[in-house]
């Protein structure tokens, strides 16, 4: 009888070791970016899905550049980024299942609040970045291969220009470390406006533009192919996928606020 009970009890241990490894892998890689990190919509909208759905995520916060070679690899079992030509290739080449639009929120051109090239005088983003190369004056750029570095290319050739330079520094950087250069440098900069609104060290910055629509910011939820990676977790990532664009997920991204203002906006409100 006892050898019975101990062989019972070592029974229940081994089943509760084996319950709590189950529980443990219930958790999706999510490569995704330093804006939406360092903003910290992620500490607020992931402990709403895991207790929803009990799926933990963990985030691998890079630039949207590193974020797509991560998932290319097969590392990551899902991805939230913001820059929908990227996006689409990686689709056409088959690594994603499926694309959707999940938030936005804006770019804004920030320098220092004497505004030495009159960049609060333009009409478009263009041509403020026009006015920073005229001039000559210092900007910052994150140089990192992340959709704000990629969308502040994009800029930079709709206004015909290729900056170079003493006074264009590329510092292949994070958005909140490319601030804290630009407040030391007193530089222009892009950011996004989710960033910026968590920003502590501003010093002399403030922001110079915005409310154009080159300075649009969507962020996309992709699901990685299976056939590529096998052993992502497909059906994990998928619930995350489809609570983002949910009413849950969407209530969740919209009560994400500093000062009562919103960081980004559902996509549903769009």
């Amino acid at each position: 009888m006892i050898r019975h009970g101990r062989r019972f009890a070592l029974g229940l241990v081994l089943l509760a070791l084996s319950s709590g490894t189950v529980a443990a892998d219930r958790h999706i890689i999510l490569a995704s970016t330093t804006s939406t990190e360092q903003s910290g919509l992620f500490g607020h909208i992931i402990p709403r899905f895991r207790d929803s759905t009990g799926i933990d995520v963990r985030v691998v916060a890079v630039g949207t550049g590193q974020a797509f070679a991560i998932a290319r690899r097969g590392d990551a079992d899902a991805l939230l980024v913001h820059d929908r030509r990227g996006e689409e290739a990686f689709l056409a080449d088959g690594y994603g299942l499926e694309r959707r639009d999940v938030m936005y929120n804006d770019f804004i051109i920030i320098g220092p609040g004497e505004d030495p090239a009159k960049v609060s005088d333009a009409d478009t983003a263009a041509e403020a970045m026009r006015r920073i190369a005229g001039a000559q004056a210092p900007f910052a750029s994150r140089g990192d291969d992340s959709g704000t570095h990629r969308a502040e290319r994009r800029i930079w050739e709709s206004a015909g220009i290729t900056p170079s330079g003493s006074w264009y520094r590329e510092l292949g950087s994070g958005m909140g470390p490319t601030l804290n250069t630009a407040a030391g440098m007193d530089a222009y900069v892009l950011a996004d406006r989710g960033t910026w609104a968590g920003f502590g060290n501003r010093q002399n910055l403030t922001v110079l533009f915005e409310d154009d629509e080159a300075l649009s910011n969507v962020y996309g939820s992709l699901l990685i192919n299976p056939e590529r990676h096998p052993h992502v977790k497909h059906d994990l990532a998928e619930a995350w996928h489809r609570w983002l664009v949910s009413g849950a997920g969407q209530e969740a991204i919209a009560s994400f606020t500093r000062g009562g203002e919103p960081l980004f906006v559902p996509v549903v409100t769009r």
